[in-house]
């Protein structure tokens, strides 16, 4: 796994959740995975795939009833790393253009040209994420 001294990836970069914030504001790492809320997070994640980040917003854990999901460009603010969840281990490189920072990230501005999910997919979705769940899938935390 690369820990990074220089971007892995020339960006943009983008992280998508259920949280509304502002510009200059910071996201960091401390709660619970969307995937196992079990399970508290060292590290945020983001991804340079503007759609990745959406897709991450629309299954994120609605800690907020009818919480809207939000894409955040976002700049690291220190180190960072390929997502160890979705690379080498699962895939091979990073086709997902996936990264996790235990560092925060600042957000720079709000993004609305993502692609929404349809119903049905979001559905599929969750269903996805509770098999894993169910099958207590491997989380490298």
């Amino acid at each position: 796994m690369r820990i990074a001294h220089k971007p892995l990836d020339e960006g943009p970069l983008f992280h998508g959740t259920r949280a509304q914030v502002q510009p200059g504001d910071l996201l960091t790492a401390g709660f619970r995975s969307n995937y196992r809320p079990e399970i508290v997070m060292n590290h945020i994640y983001f991804t340079a795939l503007r759609d990745g980040a959406g897709l991450a917003a629309e299954i994120a854990a609605m800690d907020v009833a009818g919480a809207t999901p939000h894409v955040y460009e976002v700049v690291p603010t220190g180190r960072f790393e390929d997502d160890p969840n979705v690379t080498d281990k699962k895939f091979p490189g990073n086709p997902t253009r996936s990264f996790r920072s235990a560092d925060p990230l600042r957000v720079v501005r709000e993004v609305h040209d993502w692609t929404r999910l349809s119903d049905a997919d979001r559905q599929m979705w969750r269903e996805r994420l509770g098999a894993i769940r169910d099958r207590r899938g491997e989380i490298i935390n």
